[in-house]
């Protein structure tokens, strides 16, 4: 279903936008890395490879049908703001976590109740919006290595987070359905606490995994 989709990666050029795009790319997918620059999008692109383009957000936004916000948390609302009027139907998957230098390993939630939260509000009423990818380690996704690492997986259309679902198994992930937009805090939280791991107990990128047998839900 979500094999011919094309998607941008806004915040591309930074270090998880950058491995979820090459993720993505090396496994055929059409990806197109956006930036403020779109000179700096297209060399973050060509160093990657993979057949990855570059483009400034706005044109990058308008050429694809998914796009993945990468960009730190004190980018966020200006990026938002900048995309908001070109997002038209598609899907805007937001990967932010609130941190709040330099006390990030202190969870620190805007009153909104999440970023996912915030992107909704600053999008037109109506865009689809889901969150993911909040607990993956750049650093090991842009390698071409396994990581140990579920995604979980928020929004509150079904057939939207299933798009990223499965967009996560070509990454060499596995995506896991976490209900509703809402419930995005919970995982953007854990990011904080993640980082107080790495720190404690000399980590090399703490993920999460879920135990159990999963049956996948039907369709």
């Amino acid at each position: 279903m979500s094999g011919n989709l094309r998607i941008a990666v806004l915040g591309g050029t930074g270090n998880l936008g950058a491995a979820i795009a090459r993720r993505l790319a090396k496994a055929g997918r059409s990806v197109v890395i956006g930036s403020r620059s779109a000179e700096n999008a297209e060399k973050a692109a060509a160093e990657l490879g993979f057949g990855l383009t570059g483009m400034a957000n706005v044109d990058a936004v308008q050429s694809c049908d998914i796009v993945i916000l990468t960009v730190p948390f004190e980018a966020h609302a200006s990026t938002l703001a900048t995309i908001a009027p070109h997002v038209g139907d598609k899907l805007v998957v937001d990967t932010t976590v609130p941190l709040v230098p330099p006390k990030v390993m202190r969870v620190q939630m805007p009153a909104e109740g999440s970023a996912a939260e915030l992107t909704r509000l600053a999008l037109p009423e109506g865009t689809r919006v889901a969150s993911a990818f909040h607990s993956v380690a750049a650093h090991k996704l842009i390698t071409d290595h396994d990581v140990d690492c579920d995604v979980l997986v928020f929004g509150d259309v079904k057939a939207d987070r299933q798009i990223i679902v499965d967009l996560c198994e070509p990454m060499g992930l596995r995506g896991i359905h976490g209900g509703a937009l809402v419930n995005s805090a919970a995982a953007e939280a854990l990011t904080s606490v993640l980082i107080f791991l790495n720190k404690t107990y000399q980590v090399d990128g703490a993920g999460i995994r879920i135990t159990g047998k999963l049956v996948p839900p039907a369709a």
